[in-house]
């Protein structure tokens, strides 16, 4: 093994070492049983970010983020999928993006929004969730109804036999879609 590589292996795994930081107090329980988590990591085609998490043990808060090392501009990412080759095509999503799926749903940001590293599948079973939880609690007939035709078109579209259109709108330019097939473009006011 060469030393550039045995430099950029170590390189590598001492971005990956998340920083922990316990005992912290908790902003919901006020109980000195929040762990704070800081990470860098490397995302192929995105750049250097950085990874944040809270987690109380005590109440089960947590709050998770992700911030692009290097400043970006407010950006729109829109991607067809048509196949499930395309369920493992790499997300970025901040806290303070909301994604759009039209004729589906919309994931806005705000307070409660958490930010992540997925891909479209883990999207898509992301909704499903909200979906599901909105079928199986809802009172009228035909909201159980509308939310099982969102569930059949969310399953055909992992499947590969629907085209789905995802669009992620990021003010703060810390979220991205990587793949040749996204488009991005500059986020209007």
């Amino acid at each position: 093994m060469t030393k550039a590589r045995k430099a950029a292996e170590k390189k590598e795994t001492l971005q990956e070492q998340p920083s922990v930081l316990g005992g912290q107090p908790c902003p919901i329980c006020h109980k000195k049983t929040l762990t704070l988590t800081e990470a860098e990591k490397e995302v192929p085609y995105f750049g250097k970010m950085y990874l944040f998490s809270m987690s109380c043990s005590e109440c089960g808060y947590h709050k998770a983020d992700v911030e692009s090392s290097e400043k970006q501009e407010p950006a729109k990412w829109t991607i067809e999928i048509s196949g499930e080759k395309d369920m493992g095509i790499r997300v970025v999503k901040s806290s303070t993006a909301t994604i759009k799926i039209p004729f589906v749903t919309t994931i806005e940001s705000g307070p409660a929004s958490n930010g992540y590293v997925t891909n479209i599948e883990g999207i898509l079973n992301r909704v499903k969730k909200i979906v599901e939880d909105i079928r199986d609690n809802a009172e009228d007939k035909s909201d159980r109804k509308k939310a099982k035709n969102i569930l059949k078109k969310l399953q055909k579209a992992m499947w590969g036999s629907e085209k789905l259109k995802i669009i992620i709108e990021d003010p703060e330019g810390n979220s991205a879609i990587i793949s040749e097939k996204a488009a991005k473009s500059k986020l209007k006011a």
